[in-house]
């Protein structure tokens, strides 16, 4: 390892995934995988200890910390690594949170080896890279603002997918129920729908819930 070797730690919960990251990323030269971390508290802990470059974060870890969380506290710290998110979610209810923690960086999974690479590089080098699907889908948010729906009106649409009621929106987020009815009504609006169903089918189609 040289010093301009760019050291890397990857954060994902499959141990096939790293595996087939630190093959692809150890092809290359000028990069090196010092670490591996199975959750997201790991790869926290990881990197508070120093002597990485780039943490290739994962968003879901199953139970626990997720992600964006742990793209936070990284990324809190002074010195702290780039992160850069390398998952296969490319919904607002993902990209969003992910980079109003600090993330560097956003690229899919399925992105050839050599896009891979670049991301890396790019992220090392404190500038910023999005998978084209995420970026685009920024682009339309700036565009069109008003069709855009907050983190919190993301987080509720989200759980009524999931089939939840009013209250018990409420009682996961912490909301009164007025409140959750509130921003159904803000979400009704911006997706010029009139019902529950049709909220979740339109903000899937646009990409803004993930299904």
């Amino acid at each position: 390892m040289t010093d301009d070797t760019i050291r890397l730690l990857l954060a994902d919960d499959h141990p096939v995934v790293r595996a087939g990251l630190r093959a692809v990323l150890e092809a290359e030269s000028d990069l090196s995988v010092v670490g591996e971390a199975a959750t997201a508290r790991e790869a926290v802990d990881r990197a508070a200890e120093g002597g990485v470059d780039v943490v290739l974060m994962d968003l879901q870890f199953g139970r626990g910390m997720g992600g964006a969380e742990a793209t936070a506290l990284i990324t809190g710290r002074v010195g702290a690594p780039r992160v850069l998110i390398v998952t296969t979610y490319d919904s607002d209810a993902d990209t969003l949170p992910a980079i109003e923690a600090g993330a560097t960086g956003y690229i899919l999974k399925d992105a050839p080896p050599e896009d891979l690479a670049a991301a890396v590089r790019t992220a090392a080098a404190g500038r910023t890279t999005l998978a084209p699907t995420v970026a685009d889908r920024l682009m339309d948010r700036l565009r069109v603002p008003g069709a855009s729906l907050t983190r919190r009106e993301t987080e509720v649409l989200s759980l009524v997918a999931e089939g939840l009621s009013n209250h018990a929106i409420g009682d996961r987020l912490h909301l009164t129920e007025g409140t959750v009815k509130s921003h159904l009504a803000r979400i009704y609006a911006k997706l010029n729908v009139d019902s529950r169903t049709a909220a979740v089918a339109s903000a899937t189609d646009l990409g803004l819930i993930r299904r």
